[in-house]
């Protein structure tokens, strides 16, 4: 039994698909069950880290995201029976990063509460998720122009399947405890190239209209604390014109090489096109 935390999220809902796919039990915890619309070949459970019987009974292995009570978590985990955990931590988790930055202070501080923990261990840091695209997917299914910052930052990005392909081989094979796996797609793509990736493959010729970091920051994180989006924005103010980490660790674990921006937005068209 492999327990996932984060089912319905991007990572999380592909892994339970192909954990189900191999074969594999899978508890997917989240938070509402009832609106998980995962599987009927999972075993759904409210994550609730307060009752860890419920998450962890008869499970050996844990997915975990970098979630806020990630102590209690593998506290409650390890004595129920897990004895391996995969996190999905953060590219920003590097030698010479800027320590203070709070992506990276909450995902270096998950990775440290893992390597006390007594379990084993393997670490996914990948880079920019390609899934960050869908920020404009209610710009493009309203019209033809996408008004966004920093239109030269560059990332390569990757699709959230090829992460879940690592994290199964991680779960399933052996040979990966003790690794850290740094995920990218294969290519340096700028915010506006990937603009018009999009708009091929909705039929469609966008604009990207750059916009004022300073106006367009709540609008982009409207969620995210004044601080977290300062600290945002300029990370991606330094990405401009820098071409990013690129990485063959996909092809290395999974055999297949990691998808292109474009075949990720063949597989999210619809997103883009909204309802007919």
């Amino acid at each position: 039994m492999i327990a996932v935390t984060g089912a319905t999220g991007n990572v999380g809902r592909a892994l339970v698909h192909r954990l189900l796919a191999a074969g594999r039990p899978v508890r997917a915890l989240t938070r509402d069950p009832q609106r998980a619309a995962l599987p009927a070949g999972a075993d759904v459970v409210r994550l609730q880290p307060d009752d860890p019987a419920a998450l962890f009974d008869g499970a050996t292995a844990l997915f975990l995201y970098a979630h806020p009570r990630a102590a209690d978590l593998l506290a409650g985990a390890r004595a129920h029976g897990v004895r391996q955990v995969v996190l999905l931590s953060s590219a920003i988790v590097q030698e010479g990063a800027d320590e203070t930055h709070p992506i990276h202070v909450m995902h270096a501080t998950v990775e440290q509460q893992i390597r006390d923990s007594g379990l084993d261990w393997t670490f996914l840091r990948p880079g920019a998720f390609a899934t960050n695209a869908l920020q404009w997917a209610p710009q493009i299914r309203a019209g033809n122009t996408v008004r966004g910052v920093f239109a030269g930052a560059l990332s390569a990005p990757v699709h959230e399947d090829d992460i879940a392909a690592v994290a199964e081989r991680a779960l399933l094979d052996g040979g990966h405890e003790g690794a850290v796996h740094r995920l990218t797609g294969p290519a340096a793509t700028t915010n506006a190239e990937q603009v018009a990736v999009i708009g091929a493959a909705v039929g469609r010729e966008l604009t990207f209209v750059e916009s004022d970091p300073r106006e367009a920051g709540p609008e982009l994180f409207p969620h995210a604390p004044p601080q977290m989006v300062e600290r945002l924005l300029q990370t991606f103010a330094d990405s401009v014109g820098v071409p990013p980490e690129i990485t063959d660790t996909v092809e290395k674990v999974t055999g297949t090489p990691a998808r292109t921006f474009a075949a990720w937005t063949r597989d999210h068209t619809e997103d883009f096109r909204g309802p007919a």
